[in-house]
């Protein structure tokens, strides 16, 4: 299969953490919209780092914020972590409550100071987590949840039809983002039916004690394919969300 070349991002970020008040000031009156990677510190498997989710929707926000001179907020590194049958060293998970108080104190001190969007990007499946997002309150400000792997990636998997964890899609990304990480000598396959990996995501169904933490095909993964991947993914988002759509040709 030929994979798309990915067009690179030649300016930076804007990141809060890096930048003065009156540098955000300046911006957020020119565009109030802000960029909040949130991530999980989990297992994805042996040959994974924890931090997986988190530096794929970091790299994504870091593109973003470049191409579109918009804000991006200092990462959240924990959400909602999926259950497991048995414990892995470095897990740290919060409650769905938890995160979400936690996103409204931030959300509520940002849109005090000018912040009238704000993107919540993430690339964690899992239901609760997912709510705790979509559940934000604001005062007026806009909220938009982004779950990444919702994007169609069918065309691109060989051994699964869908993003599951740890696996094809999210193990082909790190080869792509930080190769240096992974260590596809301990990628370790374990299928879920359909049925079992819909009460997984739902946080009906465990891990089972027989998977390394990953489900799926991690060892089908390549840097090309984690690049194609990645340039859907980031294609889909930009025009869903920050592109403002084309005029309509009868006005």
């Amino acid at each position: 299969m030929t994979y798309p070349s990915l067009s690179p991002v030649t300016t930076t970020a804007r990141r809060i953490k890096e930048m003065r008040p009156d540098e955000i000031a300046d911006l957020v009156a020119t565009d109030p919209r802000l960029i909040i990677p949130v991530g999980t510190c989990e297992q994805h498997g042996r040959h994974l780092p924890m931090g997986c989710a988190t530096m794929i929707v970091e790299h994504l926000a870091d593109d973003l914020s470049a191409e579109f001179g918009l804000l991006r907020a200092p990462t959240l590194e924990y959400g909602v972590n999926v259950t497991t049958e048995r414990g892995f060293a470095g897990n740290a998970s919060l409650r769905k409550k938890t995160l979400h108080r936690t996103l409204n104190d931030l959300l509520d001190t940002w849109e005090s100071t000018g912040i009238k969007e704000f993107i919540l990007l993430t690339a964690h499946e899992h239901d609760p987590h997912q709510e705790a997002l979509s559940t934000v309150i604001t005062t007026e400000a806009r909220v938009r949840v982004v779950d990444i792997l919702s994007v169609d990636l069918r065309e691109f998997l060989d051994g699964q039809t869908e993003p599951m964890h740890g696996d094809e899609v999210d193990t082909s990304l790190m080869l792509f983002i930080a190769p240096h990480l992974v260590r596809m000598d301990l990628a370790e396959d374990y299928m879920m039916s359909r049925d079992e990996l819909r009460r997984y995501r739902r946080g009906w169904l465990k891990i089972p004690s027989g998977s390394s933490g990953s489900i799926g095909r991690p060892s089908l993964a390549t840097a090309e394919k984690g690049a194609a991947i990645y340039v859907r993914i980031r294609d889909r988002v930009r025009s869903r969300v920050f592109l403002a759509p084309e005029p309509d040709d009868d006005d």
